[in-house]
């Protein structure tokens, strides 16, 4: 309307000045033209006005379409709280370690000679594993068994009795003994009679004195000789006998068992895990073994029987901890399988390492005895009882306030809100809610902006 009635008095002011310059081509010419200028400028002003406004319009879409976008979507920052089964589990690290370990030495120190199995070999038990230098315990048998013999042959003497031979022998020598004990008396009394004559010096009588004295002497222990074969051996030397030869088997027996300790056998079926010594090296017990070889250890091998798992549990877990509880076990070698096991041993004492108490738990292997490895690092699921209709909310929903667990809930004028929470187990990523929430409560996982908490997880 507004543009139809500009129009009609732009049209009558252009007559009035056609009119008023009627007389005057030239006037009527410039009216003309002021009047399309006139037009002009009006039309420009309005086209102005209306751009105006649209900028104006559109601007205020767009901020009032960007303030809708910025206020957050509160519904998809939240989860709500859900019921489900909950297994509950406790987690621990340990390693692999055999069975049975023992560190395989000789009894006494020597040279090794010979090397029969290497590490990692599997042996079984009585297994020739090698030898020690011998040369000198053969030679200490071979004497000892001659003096076995000699002990056996004078107690056989003394046992028997002396054969008719030897008492002949000692007769013999008697009779011998007397002959010239009584010549020696004849000499001394022929001589005497020449001193007391002065024949002679006292010195020559002298040593006829001491002549008969050792002739009459050598008769005595002819006699006593004699006598002890005729009577034969007394009780006290048989027995003397008999424990001669005792002494010397038992010298035997020591002789030959160094010799058998020379070579080292298997004590059970196993596998050879570490080598201490190489031929050639002398081993000594008392020396601290090395884990290489050496010139000198104390171990020539070390042999390990069977797998297990040694898991170190934390004090505040150990009481869920029981014999036969299933075990599941990830090792680092093997991240995509999961094997089996069961709870074979409970520590009875603590370890405190850094101020940290934890019990050591030996898990029995059910499966991997072939796969696993002395030595492996593994983590180690202790499966525990199934939670029913436990409540549970994702675990990154859990955070702390000035030291107090809690989750962030929708409060007033849409802003998260702190709740205290009781927590209880966690499986999956998932937290069960003892006490502070409801089912379908809803609480914050990704908070908005500003909102955040300073600390979120369990602690």
């Amino acid at each position: 309307m507004n543009k139809i009635s500009d129009s009609s008095v732009e049209q009558s002011e252009l007559k009035e000045k056609e009119q008023d310059s009627s007389s005057s081509p030239t006037a009527i010419a410039q009216g003309r033209r002021s009047l399309i200028a006139l037009a002009f400028k009006k039309r420009f002003n309005w086209i102005i006005i209306i751009l105006i406004a649209l900028i104006i319009s559109g601007a205020g879409i767009y901020f009032v379409s960007r303030r809708k976008d910025a206020q957050p979507n509160m519904q998809s920052r939240t989860v709500p709280v859900t019921t489900q089964s909950l297994k509950v589990s406790f987690e621990a690290s340990g390693s692999i370690e055999p069975i049975t370990s023992v560190n395989i030495s000789p009894k006494n120190a020597g040279r090794l000679t010979a090397l029969y199995v290497e590490q990692g070999d599997k042996v079984k038990a009585g297994q020739l594993l090698a030898r020690m230098d011998s040369a000198n315990l053969t030679a200490e048998l071979a004497q000892a068994q001659a003096e076995l013999a000699q002990a056996q042959a004078e107690y056989t003497k003394a046992l028997n009795g002396n054969r008719q031979e030897a008492i002949a022998r000692a007769k013999s020598q008697v009779l011998s003994a007397q002959a010239q004990a009584d010549l020696s008396a004849k000499r001394l009394e022929k001589n005497r009679w020449l001193a007391q004559q002065g024949a002679i010096a006292q010195l020559t009588l002298d040593e006829y004195l001491s002549e008969d004295k050792t002739t009459r002497a050598s008769l005595a222990e002819a006699q006593e000789q004699l006598q002890e074969l005729e009577n034969g051996s007394r009780p006290e030397d048989i027995a003397q006998s008999k424990a001669k030869v005792a002494a010397a088997k038992a010298q035997v027996d020591l002789a030959q068992t160094e010799l058998e300790d020379t070579a080292i056998y298997a004590p059970f079926d196993g596998i050879i895990s570490q080598k201490y010594a190489t031929v050639g090296a002398i081993v000594t017990p008392n020396v601290s073994a090395s884990t290489t070889s050496s010139a000198t250890s104390s171990s020539i091998l070390s042999i390990a029987s069977g797998l297990e798992v040694n898991a170190n549990v934390s004090e505040a877990t150990i009481a869920q901890i029981k014999p036969n509880q299933t075990v599941e076990i990830v090792a680092e070698a093997y991240p995509y399988r999961t094997f089996k096991g069961r709870v074979k041993q409970i520590a009875p004492e603590a370890i405190v390492e850094n101020n940290v108490t934890s019990f050591e738990v030996k898990v029995e292997l059910i499966t991997g005895q072939a796969e696993l490895r002395s030595g492996m690092n593994i983590d180690a699921v202790f499966v525990g009882k199934k939670i029913e209709n436990a409540l549970t909310i994702p675990t990154v929903a859990i955070t702390t306030n000035q030291g107090e667990i809690g989750v962030m809930v929708l409060g007033d004028r849409a802003q998260a809100q702190f709740k205290p929470v009781r927590v209880g187990f966690n499986e999956n990523g998932q937290t069960q809610i003892i006490q502070g929430l409801s089912a379908g409560d809803r609480v914050f996982i990704d908070f908005p902006p500003g909102q955040a908490p300073i600390r979120t997880g369990l602690p």
